[in-house]
């Protein structure tokens, strides 16, 4: 597909990026609490974001409340390194199933490669810190356990840790075996798909692994 027919597109991990021409979908608590009648207003002020009101709460490993074989496209920008390695294959499949056949689904995440390549260059130039550089990059660890029930609440519930990292050969792997074809790195803006130039941010795409593949 070389430009927007018609046809319906979907984003989830969306956050605060929610063009109106995409269906987005985000799995956060925050905007969970959001969408409360009353109580979403009045919280509202103390929310760490506030998301457009176009976004639905969708969690894409239990499936997003969507049709099957619906969309043109699909998209997601630093969300599968928040789900464990259980769980990707569940989004992946739950993905599959929502994209008609010859539609484009687009993913970036940190690029795990990458980040194992400056640790190694940092640690052998003698960086005693090169680890902790390294666990810092990628958000994996936790530097201080949660005190009160408020940090132990967004510890629980932030969503904002990594829980897994992927490299190409080992995401290609569980997209290959999702059912995706055509499986190839991608640049920002590179979509012969107009569409994804709404929700993609160039910015998202630097030191990071950028995927696409067709259903």
């Amino acid at each position: 597909m070389n430009q927007n027919t018609g046809g319906h597109y979907v984003q989830y991990g969306c956050g605060i990026c929610a063009p109106t021409e995409w269906e987005n979908f985000d799995a956060s608590p925050t905007l969970r609490i959001q969408k409360i009648p009353l109580l979403g207003k009045l919280v509202q002020s103390r929310l760490n974001v506030v998301f457009p009101s176009n976004v639905r709460y969708g969690n894409i490993v239990e499936g997003l409340p969507v049709q099957d074989n619906f969309f043109s496209g699909a998209y997601c920008s630093h969300t599968l390194e928040h789900l464990s390695y259980a769980e990707l294959p569940k989004a992946l499949n739950n993905t599959y199933k929502i994209l008609r056949e010859g539609s484009i689904f687009r993913c970036v995440v940190p690029d795990f490669e990458y980040s194992a390549n400056e640790y190694i260059e940092s640690l052998n130039k003698g960086n005693a810190d090169a680890s902790v550089i390294f666990m810092e990059s990628t958000l994996l660890g936790v530097q201080k356990r949660p005190r009160g029930w408020r940090s132990y609440a967004e510890f629980m519930w932030g969503n904002s840790r990594h829980l897994w990292m992927w490299d190409f050969l080992s995401l290609s792997k569980k997209l290959s075996k999702a059912g995706f074809t055509r499986i190839r790195r991608c640049s920002f803006g590179d979509s012969a798909d107009q569409m994804f130039k709404l929700v993609e941010d160039r910015g998202r795409f630097e030191h990071a692994l950028a995927i696409e593949c067709v259903k």
